[in-house]
C-alpha cells in the first residue's frame, strides 16, 4: 500500500537542540528538498512552525512538527524512531490565515498574513486612541487602550489568551477582538466575531498617538488605519499523533 507522504523534508531551527535533532533524523530518513516535499518535518519550537507555515502559505504543504524549542503547543513529542508511521497516522489540522492592510500616515499601503493574530499597539508613552468598524459599521468610535487584537481560532490561545482574549475551538467560526490594557470604555472587554466579518481600525490623531500594526512577526509603525479579514481561500494543514490535534490541545487548555 503506498504511503500518505513520500517525500519528507526536514526544516529546523538554529538551535543546537533543532540542529542535532535534523542531523539525526536526515542520517536515517530519506529526505528532498523542502520545495520538493510532501510533507515537511519541522524541528523546533512554535515560533519556527510559524515560520513554516508562513513560507509555505503560498504553496501549502502538511508540517508535522517536532518539539525542540520551549513552548511547543503547535509541535509533536521529539522521537527518532519510527517517524514513517508516525506520519502514516498523523490527524490533520485545517487553519486559515487571516489578511492585514495597513496604511501608514505617509499613504503607503502594507499587505501581510498571520497565522495566530493581528494587533496594533502604541508606540510610545500615549495612549492609543482607535476607532473600531465591522464590516463598515462603527461599533466603537473611540477605544482608548494600549491597542487592540483579532486573533483566529488556532491564535486564540498565544497573545490574545495573554491580554484576557477567549479560547476559541479550533473549529469556531469566530474570531476573537480583544483590546488590550483598555482605558476606556472600562467595561469593554472584547467581541467574537463571524470569521467573515471585516475588521476596520483608524487611528484617532495618528501622528500625536503614533500605533504599530502587527502580522504575526511582521511589523508595520505609524499606521493610521488597518483592515482585516479571514482568508478563506488560503489552508494550511498542521499533522499531529492520535490524541494530540491541535483541537484537543486548545479544549485541553480551557481546563487548565
Amino acid at each position: 500500500m503506498p504511503r500518505r507522504f513520500s517525500r519528507i523534508a526536514f526544516v529546523a531551527s538554529p538551535t543546537p537542540e533543532a540542529r542535532e535533532a535534523a542531523a539525526a533524523l536526515m542520517r536515517r530518513y530519506d529526505h528532498v528538498p523542502p520545495e520538493e516535499a510532501d510533507v515537511v518535518v519541522a524541528l523546533g519550537g512554535d515560533g519556527l512552525m510559524l515560520q513554516v507555515l508562513h513560507r509555505f502559505m503560498d504553496n501549502p504543504k502538511p508540517i508535522y512538527g517536532m518539539n525542540r524549542g520551549t513552548v511547543g503547543f503547535l509541535m509533536n513529542e521529539f522521537r527518532e524512531d519510527g517517524l514513517l508511521e508516525r506520519l502514516e497516522s498523523t490527524k490533520r489540522s485545517t487553519i486559515h490565515p487571516m489578511t492585514m492592510v495597513a496604511t501608514d500616515t505617509e499613504g503607503r499601503s502594507h499587505t501581510a498574513r498571520a497565522i495566530n493574530e493581528v494587533y496594533m499597539l502604541r508606540q510610545t508613552h500615549q495612549t492609543a486612541k482607535l476607532k473600531v468598524s465591522v464590516d463598515e459599521h462603527v461599533r466603537l468610535p473611540e477605544l482608548i487602550a494600549d491597542g487592540i487584537l483579532a486573533a483566529t481560532p488556532a491564535g486564540s490561545t498565544a497573545y490574545n489568551l495573554s491580554v484576557g482574549g477567549p479560547i476559541l475551538p479550533l473549529n469556531a467560526q469566530l474570531l476573537a477582538l480583544t483590546p488590550i490594557s483598555a482605558f476606556r470604555p472600562r467595561r469593554w472587554r472584547g467581541a467574537l466575531l463571524p470569521n467573515y466579518a471585516r475588521i476596520r481600525i483608524d487611528v484617532i490623531d495618528a501622528t500625536y498617538r503614533p500605533v504599530a500594526a502587527v502580522a504575526d512577526h511582521t511589523e508595520f509603525r505609524r499606521v493610521c488605519t488597518v483592515e482585516t479579514w479571514l482568508d478563506h481561500a488560503t489552508t494550511l494543514v498542521l499533522l499531529h499523533d492520535p490524541g494530540h490535534s491541535l483541537e484537543e490541545r486548545i479544549l485541553r487548555e480551557q481546563f487548565g
